[in-house]
């Protein structure tokens, strides 16, 4: 079975009272529509359709990519003819549609649809509510079969009473799409073309309406306001850290615990709260995350040793290694098996090889740093001209003074140490002791500077 995806994000949004598109108010760090997308591409279709309107070109230059097909809606007249925009674009046997604004719809509830869908069958995903108030309600006849969806505006009291709410998701055979569609009025209390009227043209011509429903209501909530909207991060969170935690990860509190993209977990994972996963985050077995960590694009190897207050950003920590609390590690950062970095120590594309320390309160940039090797308190590697970055050197079992300055480019050679206070331009031969500081002298009988009177 080919399958096209339709998903309808042309909708200003007004309540979200943004000059942002609503399809692209985020959900945890990426776009509603752009998890929609991610959702649709994992049904492996031959067509992705995006219909948008409000704000198209904002939408078109987020989330452009080769596998997507734009269409404009310039006039918002309804669902339905939001997807005949769509018609001339689809060549595939079944249309599944969905919203744009709908972040949370899971891949299996989708397949559970799609397999709903021959030539004499559509599917329809329903929910079940307490209070569908604002859903279009599902009317069965005696046999339970479904005749029609009525919108909530149109349906009398009795229709309202229904708690069969539509989800707006349909799966339908692509042959019967186009007289639908050319079938549709607007002769309704919104003026609009309905998607939903081609329920009861399905049923008038034979077609039997199979529904399906998710297994959470929150599947299909959309996100009008920005109240909605934070209800949708919140579960979504919530989902992410069940999903963890089934992995073998321990969450102090899943309550505080936000995932922001991709996430692969090892077992016995400890993750206090306050910790911020986003991008692409690899944690291996035995990890230790402690409380308020931002984790960003970075690796972390068995056993790594993460503490409170620390950033990573594209970042590789080593076997047993750890960092913090207070650290910060950018880009191109990289500590060996059992590298230490400690409270305020900044590195940037620099490598700790094993066992390397960097205690605290220093900075650490274009830097390749040995085995064993110490670095002391208040070092700097000076690798900025203004203009260009320079590279600093360090050996195995090098010993770095509290307070240096290395002016790269530079190399500090193995077994060398240098002094404390010490700035070092030339490169230290191995073994060496570089002392480069001026020489203290004491006056005696100074007299300190004392505050002038004024008259």
């Amino acid at each position: 079975m080919s399958l096209d995806i339709v998903i309808l994000a042309a909708g200003q949004g007004t309540r979200m009272r943004s000059a942002l598109p609503k399809v692209l108010h985020p959900v945890a760090g990426n776009s509603m529509l752009g998890h929609v997308i991610h959702s649709a591409r994992q049904l492996q279709p031959q067509g992705i359709h995006v219909v948008i309107g409000h704000g198209a070109e904002q939408v078109r230059e987020r989330l452009a990519a080769d596998d997507l097909n734009f269409v404009m809606q310039d006039k918002q007249l309804g669902t339905g003819h939001a997807v005949a925009q769509a018609l001339p674009a689809i060549t595939a046997d079944t249309v599944l549609v969905l919203y744009g604004d709908v972040p949370l719809i899971e891949v299996e509830t989708l397949q559970r649809l799609l397999a709903k869908v021959n030539d004499k069958q559509l599917g329809l995903l329903t929910v079940t509510l307490q209070d569908p108030t604002g859903y279009g309600r599902i009317v069965r006849d005696g046999e339970g079969q479904v005749t029609a969806i009525v919108e909530h505006k149109d349906a009398s009291e009795a229709q309202k009473a229904i708690t069969e709410g539509n989800t707006g998701i349909l799966a339908l055979p692509a042959a019967r799409l186009a007289d639908w569609m050319g079938r549709l009025s607007n002769n309704n209390a919104q003026g609009e073309y309905y998607l939903t009227d081609v329920i009861a043209m399905a049923v008038a011509d034979g077609l039997v309406v199979a529904t399906e429903q998710p297994h959470d209501a929150m599947e299909v909530q959309g996100a009008n306001d920005r109240r909605q909207l934070s209800e949708l991060e919140r579960h979504y969170q919530l989902r992410e850290g069940r999903r963890l935690m089934a992995q073998g990860v321990t969450l102090r509190d899943p309550a505080r615990f936000d995932v922001r993209g991709e996430v692969t977990v090892g077992r016995d994972v400890l993750i206090d709260i306050n910790v911020i996963l986003e991008g692409k985050v690899v944690i291996e077995d035995d990890v230790q995350i402690g409380p308020n960590c931002v984790i960003k694009d970075s690796t972390l190897r068995k056993g790594a040793i993460i503490k409170a207050n620390t950033h990573l950003d594209g970042a590789v920590m080593g076997e047993g290694s750890d960092a913090g609390p207070f650290a910060r590690l950018r880009p191109g950062s990289v500590l060996e098996a059992k590298a230490h970095v400690g409270n305020f120590v900044e590195l940037k594309n620099a490598h700790l090889g094993e066992g390397a320390k960097a205690g605290h309160l220093a900075y650490l940039g274009d830097a390749e740093i040995g085995a064993r090797t110490n670095i002391g308190a208040g070092t700097i590697t000076c690798n900025y001209d203004g203009a260009n970055k320079f590279k600093t050197v360090m050996g195995d079992d090098v010993f770095i003074g509290s307070n240096n300055s290395l002016v790269a480019p530079v190399e500090i050679k193995a077994g060398a140490t240098t002094a404390a206070g010490s700035t070092i331009t030339k490169a230290v031969e191995p073994g060496d002791l570089a002392v480069a500081r001026a020489r203290q002298e004491n006056i005696s009988g100074w007299k300190r500077p004392e505050k002038i009177k004024k008259s």
